[in-house]
């Protein structure tokens, strides 16, 4: 198991910090990013362990971190070092013990609530005044409980409670959330009733540290911030691939056939794999793509997912791999079916020999460690592989989106000639300058898309708005569809005006449709465009990662000169528009 995994053994966790810290940072193509952590207490544990959180998830931070207690004054005011910083995250770091005002019992309901709008206020005000100076996402933590209720079970219903106060508060904040787009909740709450608010909340470690939790709760925290970090970057999981014999169902399926497998709500075993059945099923409903990888046969596997009582049917996975095949075959197969890195996936199982042969031969994937049943929703749940900080259109969609992607790879191969393999998906192909419906989908593509990504920028939901109100910037989105559906919004290009010449700093596209000439309806219109707007000369740059070498010729394939080149390979080439010739295309294009 990786020092990471839920549950966390703090202990070691702290042992081994500086090691750990040493052999993450030693790895190539870490994503840099500026991070400040305004604090109501200490913050400093609480760095050292986000700062390992990180790296395991292939982000390098350079972190700023505010005096004690001093979060508002450096939020709201700012200061040269901070202000020089530019962080690119702020991570509010605050719990109860920050509220200032709480009601009295003698106050009137009309005086609580005159408190509650002041204390929202106070919060508030500093978060406008981050927004306006620094435009970057913000974490708030959310407010935990004291470990004490004055009023007993009434101080929670009670308006008078400090607990209702609390919760009350805490209300407001996610209405902010709502209506603030890279504005998150750290979930404080929800994580000190889990860890047990007795021990999360001795005040001991308040009096001694004036440390917010427990000291072996904090790398919990620290891997709830990492959670949302990861995921506002594009760093999530994509994929449960999942077992079926005593996984998705209890026995096995080709001994005691569909009639004797535990499923279905009348029994308690058959129960637990029910709910974790409606789990998988509720994820797939906000974006996670299930798989199936069964040492089984075909038709046993089918005859599982078709019994009267499984919630999951064949339809809620776009590949159902039910062989005798090494499993890590398997799964390399669904990747390349589906145009995905391996390290998208994440892998359960109730066999501890099938999970160890995935960590062992695929250490990319990530691998829980499930046990019984009862367990699998809890240790899937927290540890976070899915996080999601958006849920689009596309992410509701995605099965279907990843279906039609494999039913087009197995279409493929019935073709010697690929143009007509391209010709026969009837694809047409929707580009124009961006609309403000579509900026929340732009804006994960920028921070998602890492193999046909030309420069990985990573932009948040206030940068491209920027950019699509200037007048200095063409920007351009695609949608396609084929005869298998709608892919939704797969690509993005943004280039910056500079007189008669255009800067390419963002061209990405998703890799569910690489290779169907979608890049070449794109530079199709970008080049007219940039004639139309009187661009003599186009520049296009090509910043290498780990991923995206597959688009190390990007801009050569297109007639681009190559202008120069660096040590580590970022090149920059250039083209005349009037040198373009437009590449032949196999779809429509609106």
């Amino acid at each position: 198991m990786s020092d990471f995994d839920y549950p966390l053994n703090t202990r070691e966790l702290y042992r081994k910090k500086r090691k750990i810290h040493r052999e993450l940072s030693d790895r190539s193509g870490l994503l840099h990013k500026k991070i400040a952590v305004l604090g109501g207490s200490t913050t400093n544990e609480v760095v050292d362990q986000l700062d390992n959180f990180l790296l395991h998830h292939g982000i390098s931070a350079e972190f700023y971190q505010s005096e004690y207690g001093k979060y508002w004054e450096d939020a709201t005011f700012g200061n040269e070092i901070l202000d020089s910083f530019s962080p690119e995250i702020i991570y509010i770091h605050t719990n109860w013990r920050n509220i200032d005002i709480f009601p009295k019992i003698s106050d009137s309901k009309e005086v609580v609530d005159s408190k509650l709008e002041q204390v929202f206020s106070h919060y508030e005000n500093m978060w406008k005044s981050i927004e306006g100076k620094f435009h970057c996402p913000v974490i708030q933590n959310n407010f935990d409980r004291p470990n004490y209720r004055l009023m007993g079970n009434r101080d929670i219903w009670d308006y008078r409670g400090r607990s209702n106060f609390i919760s009350r508060l805490n209300q407001k904040f996610y209405t902010y959330a709502q209506n603030h787009d890279n504005f998150y909740i750290n979930d404080l709450e929800y994580l000190s009733a889990d860890y047990g608010l007795a021990e999360w909340s001795s005040p001991k470690y308040w009096y001694l540290y004036k440390s917010a939790m427990c000291m072996d709760a904090i790398p919990y925290v620290a891997k709830s911030v990492a959670d949302i970090i990861k995921a506002i970057y594009g760093k999530n999981k994509k994929v449960l691939s999942l077992d079926l014999d005593n996984t998705l169902w209890g026995g096995a399926i080709g001994d005691d056939g569909p009639e004797g497998i535990k499923i279905g709500r009348d029994n308690s075993s058959g129960q637990a794999y029910t709910e974790f059945q409606e789990y998988c099923k509720n994820l797939k409903d906000i974006g996670v793509v299930l798989t199936v990888n069964s040492k089984n046969d075909s038709d046993n596997a089918l005859s599982g997912l078709t019994h009267p009582d499984s919630l999951l049917r064949p339809d809620d996975f776009v590949s159902i791999k039910a062989n005798w095949e090494p499993k890590n075959e398997n799964l390399a197969q669904t990747a390349d079916e589906l145009d995905l890195g391996t390290d998208s996936f994440v892998f359960v199982d109730d066999n501890p020999a099938e999970r160890e042969l995935i960590r062992k031969q695929m250490p990319e994937v990530a691998v829980p460690e499930v046990n019984t049943v009862d367990d699998y929703i809890r240790v899937l749940d927290h540890s976070g592989y899915f996080e999601p900080v958006s849920i689009t259109g596309e992410d509701i969609r995605k099965t279907d989106l990843y279906r039609a992607k494999a039913e087009a790879s197995q279409a493929k191969r019935t073709f010697s000639d690929y143009g007509k393999y391209l010709d026969s998906l009837q694809m047409v192909a929707e580009i124009a300058e961006f609309r403000s419906v579509y900026i929340p989908r732009i804006a994960q593509l920028t921070n998602k898309s890492n193999q046909f990504n030309l420069t990985t920028m990573r932009c948040s939901d206030d940068d491209i708005r920027t950019m699509q109100n200037s007048k200095d910037y063409i920007c351009l989105y695609g949608r396609l569809s084929d005869k298998f559906g709608d892919n939704g919004l797969v690509t993005v290009v943004i280039g910056k005006v500079n007189g008669d010449e255009l800067d390419i700093i963002l061209w990405l596209m998703s890799c569910r449709v690489l290779k169907r000439g979608m890049e070449d309806a794109m530079m199709n219109v970008l080049i007219s465009k940039a004639k139309e707007m009187g661009i003599v000369r186009v520049h296009g740059h090509y910043y290498p990662t780990v991923k995206n070498s597959i688009v190390k010729d990007f801009y050569g394939d297109y007639g681009y000169k190559k202008l120069k080149e660096d040590a580590s390979g970022n090149t920059e080439y250039v083209i005349d528009t009037e040198d373009y010739k437009d590449k032949i295309l196999h779809m429509k294009v609106k």
